[in-house]
């Protein structure tokens, strides 16, 4: 049973001391499979723009072959990444981290409901806003109102429930009972797993800033850097995260959705 305490904490620089020293030791293989995900997104890409005009129904197979083997390997990835928390002395192949067909089915649905989450709040928002139609603002103003908060608050909202492909991996648990937990987990927590992802998309802001100035050989090398390093590095400290915070939580009453969404 998993243990939950009200309220969790970590620290950023112990997060990324762990993530370093798991990415430095394992680098290849994590690298291999982060490299694999880029390749079948762009494979799937490229096959679905040589498809497109020739046959639907082969382009629509292709289609759900790929995502099916993109899933497969980004699950992996965070099964890979545990068993180094866990058990970092043991050797294990990547093959034997390979989710089981249950674990997949429990990902696309929470995935579904994930989407679903994200949908509700900007629905929510959407009708929050819309009695002051009434008060004779202006409709533009309150449209861009609108779309500003329900931008902050669909992000607010992916961020807080992102951690549930974690507890289907990591703790077996149904679709709808991760995304409950992962709400639980971060509350208390979302400044620090800002300013984690802060550290973490630093050299991607760099990127574009480089390159708004047109600096191109620099703005190149940062590109390399992020995709070679930051990439993996990103994954591995996420996990560690997750794993941090679930460290904290004491107690066995499953978490409920309204006392852990502020």
């Amino acid at each position: 049973m998993i243990e939950f305490l009200k309220q969790s904490t970590f620290s950023v620089n112990e997060v990324m001391g762990k993530a370093w020293h798991i990415t430095k030791n394992h680098y290849f293989s994590i690298a291999l499979l982060c490299f694999l995900m880029f390749a079948t997104l762009s494979f799937s890409s490229l096959m679905s723009m040589l498809l497109k005009d020739i046959n639907p129904a082969l382009n629509v197979l292709f289609f759900i072959i790929f995502i099916t083997a993109y899933l497969i390997i980004n699950l992996s990835l965070f099964k890979f990444i545990f068993h180094l928390l866990d058990h970092e002395a043991e050797e294990v192949s990547l093959a034997g981290t390979l989710p089981s067909k249950t674990q997949i089915i429990r990902f696309l649905i929470g995935s579904f409901y994930f989407t679903l989450c994200i949908l509700a709040v900007y629905v929510v928002v959407a009708l929050l806003v819309f009695p002051f139609i009434y008060t004779g603002i202006k409709l533009q103003l309150l449209v861009n109102l609108a779309i500003s908060v329900g931008l902050v608050a669909i992000f607010v909202t992916w961020l807080r429930i992102s951690f549930f492909p974690f507890f289907i991996i990591d703790k077996n648990e149904t679709p709808f009972k991760s995304l409950k937990l992962s709400l639980a987990i971060t509350k208390g927590n979302f400044t620090k797993i800002l300013l984690l992802l802060f550290v973490l998309g630093f050299f991607q802001v760099m990127y574009l800033v480089l390159n708004y100035f047109e600096l191109t050989v620099i703005a190149t090398f940062v590109s390399i850097l992020s995709s070679f390093v930051v990439v993996p590095l990103s994954v591995v400290a996420l996990t560690v995260a997750y794993r941090k915070m679930m460290e904290e939580y004491k107690g066995t009453q499953e978490p409920d959705i309204l006392t852990n969404i502020i």
